[in-house]
Order: structure tokens, then C-alpha cells, then sequence
């Protein structure tokens, strides 16, 4: 019986990310965040489990691939389509119909939020077969490129529409974040050894400094949190000293 726990775990997961991307469509993108941090809970506790249940298979490791693409990569995805799509029309964010806007000049542009999650997939096939990834990361983990799209859409939409070239501002954001999924740099995972200060610096700096940013920033404090991860790896791979 207990090995079927994780998985259980692992479909609430891919559950998540499937009513994530309804309320993407629908163009409430506060209800598709929240489902994408309780998917990215169920995320965390998936693999915990079948750890501490020794019950770890090939199975899960596969499906934990699947659900984590579709809570994401094909959720955020969908979150930035519908919000580019909501650009176009009076009556605010929400599901768009080809019928009711010029779909093969509108629609596909925003379809081309799609490519993330195909990059996200590539990104956790790459994952699964890099043995360099146990205690770090190469590359910006899928969950992070999540969090980052729906709390900058959540937090920041409004501001963004009043922005000239809002469209061209987010497309490039889209292909910004695509190569950071699978670029070959080095990020830090918050996995620790020991508890000392000593080997860990880095982590407790990045730890410290995401209280201040969502007490002043609220929900925009994620998409921060996560640009400064990008930023504080970047920074930490260039202080580290060459072999």
C-alpha cells in the first residue's frame, strides 16, 4: 500500500496544474497561481515521501516529470497566453474565443507561449539524465519559471497593459525564460549538508533576503524572489574560484 503514496501524491500534483490551467483560460490568474503553489507543495512532498518510505521507482520518477510539465510548464504557459489574449479585448482577462477577436493575428502570437512548456519538458527530460543536478541545479528549475510567470502576471498584469509594446515585453520574456530552463547555468538548490553559516552563505543570504521582498512587494515578491535567484547563481558562479 505504501507505495502508492507518492504517486498518489505526485497525480494531486498534475490535478493541480490541470485546474491551474482552467482558471488560466477563465482569466483568473489568482486562482492559477494558488494551484500552481499547491502543486508545487504536493511537488515537494512526492518525492520527500518516497524517500522516507524507501519506495522511490521508475515509475515515479517518470510520472513526477509528466505532472511537473503540465503544473509548470503547460499552466504558466497558459497563464501568459490568456493574459496576452485579455491585451486584445474591453472586458478584462478571461477565455478567449476565435470568434471574437482576429484569431490567426492575435491568437497566434500568444499561442507562442506555448513554446515554454515544450522547453519545460525538454528542460526535466535533461534533468532526469543529468547526473551533475544532486545537490544544484543547471539550468532554472520548472517550478521556479512557474511561480515567476504567474505572481509577475498576478502582481504586475495591470501595470504591464499600461506599458507600450506589452505584447513584444512579455514574448521576450517567454524566450528569456525558455533558454534559461535549459541553459547549462549553474543554479544553488536549498539542500543542506550541515546547518552551519560555513558552505552555506549563499543560501542563507537568498533565504534572509526574501522576507523584505514580499513584505513590500506582496505577491510581486515571488516573481522578484525568483529573478534574484537567477541573479544571486549567476553572481555565485562567477565568484566561484576555477579548477
Amino acid at each position: 500500500m505504501k507505495k502508492h503514496i507518492p504517486n498518489t501524491i505526485t497525480c494531486l500534483n498534475l490535478i493541480s496544474g490541470c485546474i491551474a490551467t482552467y482558471w488560466a483560460f477563465m482569466g483568473d490568474f489568482r486562482m492559477a497561481l494558488l494551484f500552481i503553489i499547491i502543486g508545487a507543495a504536493f511537488d515537494f512532498f512526492d518525492g520527500m515521501t518516497a524517500r522516507l518510505l524507501h519506495v522511490s521507482s521508475p515509475i515515479g520518477k517518470e510520472l513526477d516529470s509528466l505532472a511537473d510539465d503540465i503544473t509548470f510548464g503547460f499552466a504558466p504557459s497558459a497563464i501568459v497566453f490568456s493574459y496576452l489574449c485579455s491585451l486584445y479585448t474591453d472586458n478584462g482577462p478571461r477565455c478567449m474565443s476565435p470568434l471574437e477577436l482576429p484569431f490567426l493575428f492575435t491568437g497566434g502570437i500568444a499561442s507562442i507561449a506555448f513554446v515554454m512548456a515544450a522547453f519545460s519538458a525538454l528542460r526535466l527530460a535533461k534533468f532526469n539524465l543529468d547526473e551533475r543536478q544532486a545537490m544544484g541545479f543547471i539550468g532554472l528549475p520548472t517550478p521556479a519559471n512557474a511561480l515567476f510567470w504567474g505572481s509577475l502576471i498576478v502582481g504586475a498584469g495591470d501595470w504591464l497593459s499600461s506599458l507600450n509594446y506589452t505584447p513584444g515585453i512579455i514574448l521576450l520574456g517567454t524566450f528569456v525564460s525558455c533558454y534559461l530552463l535549459v541553459s547549462e547555468i549553474p543554479m544553488f538548490a536549498l539542500k543542506f549538508k550541515s546547518w552551519g553559516w560555513k558552505g552555506n552563505e549563499v543560501k542563507y543570504i537568498f533565504i534572509l533576503s526574501c522576507i523584505p521582498l514580499l513584505l513590500v512587494l506582496g505577491v510581486m515578491g515571488i516573481a522578484a524572489i525568483i529573478a534574484w535567484y537567477i541573479v544571486l547563481s549567476i553572481i555565485t558562479n562567477r565568484l566561484r574560484p576555477t579548477t
